[in-house]
């Protein structure tokens, strides 16, 4: 039976990250996937131009609307923007306690533009992570989570400890941006630490990796995998996700979830 997934982010109007790249990645992976909007951006593959959060009571109405009816197997989220949305995420989810939750602490764009408040930095270790079962920051986001600066897997393992320090059972340090191993992902849990050495491709069309990738872990987690085998499913599909890269744009063009369907032009 196909198991139902949620993800709570904002909209990209781009379509290549945040709930759209979620969406496409669950649908993917083979659940079906229900949506809370955080916020509004105007962005495309060159840079976000403009973030607006959406408000309070239709945050809450509806979290309120898909719990009520939805049987959900495991929750994502993206990015929360600001202390205010954070809370009232960690308060529904707690209430709820969702067999698997997948927290991607998204903090800043790849253009640079910042999607999470310093201030609600506090309340995601404090009040999210430890509802988390896995938390996959990139390496600027656990160096920034951690204090440490990260070049090396033991950096990212550092890193990773860290972070369940703050509750989190795990924590899933993504290494495209390691500079030492690039590829290679830190899995840091209390039993010890596994890395998941992947492949380098070289594209510039990168956009919505980490949706993609948390969205995909998601998924796996709610049909009931392992956490290392949920992590090993969705590394081999993200990577034929990047391999796909769709050159829309005049930017970073973002990862294709859909590479699998035939008939389509590659060229």
């Amino acid at each position: 039976m196909r198991k139902t997934i949620l993800t709570i982010a904002g909209s990209d109007s781009s379509g290549g990250a945040g709930i759209q790249a979620d969406l496409k990645s669950i649908a993917a992976n083979g659940g079906y996937g229900a949506s809370v909007i955080t916020a509004i951006t105007a962005q495309n593959t060159r840079e976000v131009i403009a973030a607006e959060m959406v408000g309070a009571a239709l945050l809450q109405a509806q979290l309120r609307a898909v719990f009520e009816d939805l049987d959900i197997a495991a929750v994502k989220t993206g990015m929360l923007g600001n202390r205010e949305v954070v809370e009232i995420v960690a308060n529904e989810l707690q209430l709820r306690r969702v067999p698997a939750l997948v927290v991607d602490p998204v903090m800043i764009s790849k253009s640079g533009h910042v999607l999470l408040a310093a201030d609600a930095v506090a309340s995601l270790r404090s009040r999210l992570f430890p509802l988390a079962s896995l938390v996959t920051p990139n390496v600027e986001e656990a160096s920034a989570l951690s204090g440490i600066a990260i070049e090396t897997i033991e950096d990212a393992t550092r890193a990773g400890r860290n972070i369940i320090e703050d509750g989190a059972a795990a924590a899933l340090v993504k290494g495209g941006h390691l500079r030492s191993n690039p590829a290679t992902d830190v899995l840091v849990t209390k039993e010890g630490v596994r890395t998941f050495v992947g492949e380098w491709i070289e594209t510039p069309h990168t956009h919505g990796t980490g949706c993609t990738y948390s969205a995909a872990i998601a998924t796996h987690l709610g049909a009931g995998l392992p956490l290392e085998e949920a992590i090993m499913n969705a590394k081999r599909f993200l990577t034929e996700a990047i391999r796909a890269g769709v050159a829309v744009g005049r930017g970073r063009g973002p990862t294709d979830p859909f590479f699998f369907l035939p008939g389509k032009d590659r060229a």
